[in-house]
């Protein structure tokens, strides 16, 4: 892999820092043992949750962070910390060899490319959809050169509603790509607000699984100065109230075909569902929510978990709490994801191998759920 300068100066690869964390994991003995990847494995590994980005997206991002202009936000202050990494930047812009060359070492038959946190959403207001429009472009045409090893999500700011409804209908008919990504949070704005709806409206029509990535969260310093903006708290926590929110809107009650896709087991959320559940009547219909306009649910929480969210597994390689999640979403909804080029490592995907369980619900796991959700094939 590329090395470069991490962020305390010192001269390391990344793929050392992460053997490096690797190895404190196996201390405590959450981390698979070390083992070899099965080469002839009778299934294609599919990762669903693979970043990456381009130069002129980080160029935007860190420029609007540094003219003073743009709103407190961490995760443009996280895209400002990410730009100045350079093997991490190496990585996260290549989609050919480099990439290719990790893919061969780790196994990977096949990527799911997702515009990498915070993505469009935090640049310029106006500058988004642009910027998208360059985005997919780049994504089609890696999938283009590579048929047989990338697939991608479309990328689309928000904000820009009737932009982001023209590019995902472009990228799901013209360009042909497989879903679509948002990094949670757009200055502090959901999807669940009715504003944004026709946003799932098309994404149900197109038949596009929208997978919400994490981000910082919105104007947060409890978390910052915690050390917590990030995968230990913030990312997950920001994206459980993305989802928690458009159940109790009522969004997949309105759109009922629409396909929502978390990560980071399903950022514990599975976990919660009995709970949910019991304490649905919290929130559902009470008519002082949402300026007045809270809805009463057809169903449990539990139901749309079943029905229309799917989870990846991106850095929590750990069979137990696969498994948990397999048995009580069902095995069709859960996917195998790495999380390149954050979270990488051989042993990992050797322990995915030696996982017990039996020979089609780890086919599931590791290939046909994903073509089956994003529509991949090949």
């Amino acid at each position: 892999m590329a090395s470069g300068k991490l962020e305390d100066g010192s001269e390391k690869g990344l793929k050392g820092h992460f053997r490096e964390d690797f190895s404190h994991r196996t201390r405590i003995g959450l981390a698979p043992p070390a083992g070899e990847i099965d080469r002839e494995a009778p299934y294609k590994r599919i990762a669903t949750e693979e970043a990456w980005t381009f130069p002129a997206l980080v160029k935007a991002q860190v420029e609007y962070l540094e003219s003073g202009d743009a709103p407190y936000d961490d995760s443009l202050k996280m895209a400002g910390m990410f730009a100045k990494m350079p093997s991490l930047q190496d990585m996260l812009q290549d989609l050919g060899d480099l990439r290719l060359s990790h893919m061969d070492e780790f196994g990977i038959d096949r990527q799911l490319l997702l515009l990498t946190a915070p993505g469009v959403q935090v640049v310029r207001p106006g500058d988004g959809n642009a910027l998208a429009r360059e985005a997919n472009d780049i994504a089609a045409e890696a999938c283009r050169n590579h048929p047989d090893r990338f697939s991608a999500c479309a990328a689309f700011d928000p904000r820009d509603v009737s932009g982001s409804v023209r590019e995902i209908e472009r990228a799901m008919g013209e360009l042909k790509l497989n879903g679509a990504v948002l990094n949670s949070h757009f200055q502090g704005h959901y999807l669940d607000e009715q504003d944004y709806w026709p946003i799932l409206e098309v994404l149900e029509a197109t038949g596009a699984a929208l997978y919400i990535h994490p981000t910082a969260p919105y104007n947060a310093p409890h978390y910052e100065d915690r050390g917590f903006f990030g995968a230990l708290a913030g990312f997950p926590h920001d994206v459980w109230l993305h989802t928690m929110g458009l159940i109790f809107s009522g969004a997949f009650d309105r759109f009922p075909k629409l396909k929502l896709v978390i990560g980071h087991m399903g950022e514990c959320l599975p976990l919660h569902l009995y709970r949910f559940d019991w304490m649905q009547g919290n929130a559902d219909g009470r008519s002082h929510l949402r300026g007045g306009n809270q809805p009463k649910l057809k169903h449990p929480v539990s139901h749309y978990f079943r029905n229309n969210i799917w989870i990846t597994t991106s850095g929590v390689g750990w069979e137990p709490a696969i498994k948990f999640c397999q048995q009580v979403l069902g095995p069709d909804r859960v996917l195998y994801a790495m999380d390149y080029p954050y979270q990488q490592s051989s042993d990992e995907v050797a322990a995915y191998d030696r996982m017990d369980m039996d020979a089609q619900t780890k086919k599931m796991l590791m290939e046909d759920n994903a073509r089956t959700v994003f529509g991949i094939t090949g």
